[in-house]
């Protein structure tokens, strides 16, 4: 059994997916640098946009009655792995101990053109 979490804190799908769907003791999703309020990509560098998908997720986090504490896996995907660094010191800056287990990947191309997409799983 499956439950979607839905806020309006974070940007609406742009596609048939869900914000967050939580199963079996875990917590899953993903998301781009899209302004919640319009549901644009936000312009700029993979360390503004890194921000804003944090900033989503911790808003779909919140919602579901859950901190960035929970997160026990993430998944980065990069359009340019020369990125990386930019990405690294907005992501160290949410995950500042305890930090998840992770995976960084490049992808030849990312929803909307996006810079950066991170997908985590959060145990409830």
């Amino acid at each position: 059994m499956k439950d979607m979490i839905v806020t309006d804190h974070a940007p609406k799908p742009i596609g048939p997916y869900s914000q967050a769907v939580r199963a079996n003791g875990f917590l899953f999703a993903a998301q781009i640098a899209l302004d919640p309020n319009t549901n644009t990509l936000l312009e700029g560098d993979a360390a503004h946009q890194t921000e804003r998908v944090l900033e989503n997720l911790k808003a779909i986090l919140t919602h579901a009655g859950l901190t960035l504490s929970h997160v026990v896996k993430t998944t980065v995907f990069l359009k340019d792995m020369n990125d990386f660094g930019a990405m690294n010191e907005v992501y160290a800056k949410y995950f500042p101990v305890a930090a998840p287990a992770g995976s960084t990947v490049q992808a030849a191309g990312l929803p909307k053109d996006a810079l950066v997409e991170i997908e985590l799983i959060a145990a409830l």
